[in-house]
């Protein structure tokens, strides 16, 4: 399915521009710790201390972006379910969501889709559902009219 193959190339273009920008702020930091170093000729190494903080940070945050990264590799935008599972497209009466990770809202081809996580509260609520399941999130009804 097209739209799938569409929203799936979208998810990688998010998690690999998360994986670059956290391999670039952890080349800065790494270059300011090298450059402190080098100028401070002081016991105090204070601003290293921030500095290796943010770096911790940042590799914890790259480590995530991978792990995404990794997730959608199993998403199959082929693969024909009755059941809502990672990949899959969710049309209710009111909204479509896509199963792959929490991205939000987006919009493709003047149509919306909301991007959810499988471990997301509402992936949650939809994992294994079927045409014509209905479920309340954030005091709304919906009703499953179609899985793709």
């Amino acid at each position: 399915m097209k739209i799938k193959t569409q929203l799936l190339e979208l998810c990688t273009k998010y998690a690999d521009k998360r994986v670059l920008g956290y391999k670039n702020e952890i080349e800065l930091i790494k270059e300011s710790i090298e450059n402190n170093d080098k100028v401070s000729n002081e016991d105090d190494d204070s601003g290293n201390s921030k500095l290796l903080d943010d770096l911790e940070k940042n590799m914890n945050y790259l480590n995530d972006a991978n792990k995404m990264r990794e997730q959608l590799k199993l998403v199959r935008p082929n693969l024909v379910s009755d059941n809502v599972v990672l990949g899959s497209l969710v049309k209710t009466d009111s909204i479509t969501f896509y199963i792959a990770l929490s991205l939000g809202k987006v919009e493709v081809e003047d149509s919306e889709y909301y991007i959810i996580s499988l471990a997301s509260p509402l992936g949650q609520l939809l994992k294994n559902r079927k045409k014509g399941d209905q479920f309340k999130f954030n005091e709304k009804s919906y009703e499953i009219k179609d899985v793709l």
